[in-house]
């Protein structure tokens, strides 16, 4: 979880300084995360081969990386971070009750409680967040969402992550084309892109999915409510970002509310295998 929260701040030191563009850094990102899974996977690819592209999943990889860069021109690291893991669990409960999973009353309550927090934090208001970063990062959390969906039924989730983050290079590469006269590049811009490419996303996602094996499906969501908390805590340590009152409000509510449609989720399906 320090890993995912250490994404939100080193895109947001990179871009809150300029010492690199939001495309650059998206680009940049993809590229080393590739580049670290690979050499982790290389000695399997060699004996098994590479898995085949899955490129809806490469383009939703895509959308969250260039998405959460462009929001984060804008946004503070904690209110980054609640918009898209607001819309992350929004948009998987809302694949869970399309496929027909019924919700207890006291976990609609809950469900209802996490979308009035994130309202709350992006209405209209003197510390609102700009609504242009909160939209994007709101596209970028429901792009995640539905790349987790989309990786469900995977059996080996850190090959097909690593061939994702290989295929979503060429995407990157074009928009760095679209926004090459905004192009802005310095070694530390540089080395904050690697950084969370490199180890933010790809170690972090090696150590999460090595987690995950001890983890029921609540407890490892329940796990991720820290991951806002850890970005404000850190954005006001490290980038002497103000927590607003607002945005402890909206965290409270908004990660209650999803903790307990968690709770009341997790029993009804172990109650189901038995």
């Amino acid at each position: 979880m320090i890993a995912f929260a250490a994404n939100s701040l080193l895109c947001r030191l990179a871009l809150r300084s300029e010492l690199i563009d939001a495309a650059s850094f998206a680009t940049v990102r993809v590229v080393a995360g590739a580049v670290a899974l690979g050499v982790v996977l290389l000695p399997r690819w060699r004996a098994r081969g590479r898995p085949r592209a899955n490129w809806p999943s490469a383009a939703m990889l895509f959308t969250y990386l260039v998405f959460f860069s462009f929001a984060y021109l804008s946004l503070s690291a904690g209110t980054g971070a609640l918009i898209l893991f607001g819309a992350v669990q929004l948009t998987m409960f809302a694949a869970a009750l399309r496929a027909g999973e019924r919700l207890a009353p006291s976990a609609w309550l809950g469900l209802l409680m996490a979308v009035a927090g994130l309202v709350y934090l992006v209405a209209p208001g003197v510390t609102a967040p700009d609504p242009q970063g909160a939209a994007l990062m709101a596209i970028a959390g429901v792009a995640w969402g539905l790349y987790s969906l989309r990786g469900r039924g995977t059996t080996a989730p850190l090959e097909s992550t690593a061939s994702n983050f290989l295929h979503a290079v060429p995407f990157v590469l074009v928009v760095s084309l679209l926004f090459a006269n905004r192009l802005s590049l310095s070694p530390m811009g540089i080395v904050f892109a690697i950084a969370s490419g490199a180890i933010a996303s790809g170690a972090g996602y090696a150590v999460w999915y090595a987690a995950l094996r001890g983890l029921t499906a609540g407890r490892a969501a329940t796990v991720q409510l820290s991951v806002p908390v850890l970005a404000a805590l850190g954005g006001a340590v490290f980038l002497s970002e103000r927590v607003t009152l607002r945005l402890v409000v909206a965290s409270a509510v908004t990660l209650g509310g999803v903790a307990i449609v968690i709770a009341r989720r997790e029993p009804s399906r172990r109650a189901r295998q038995r």
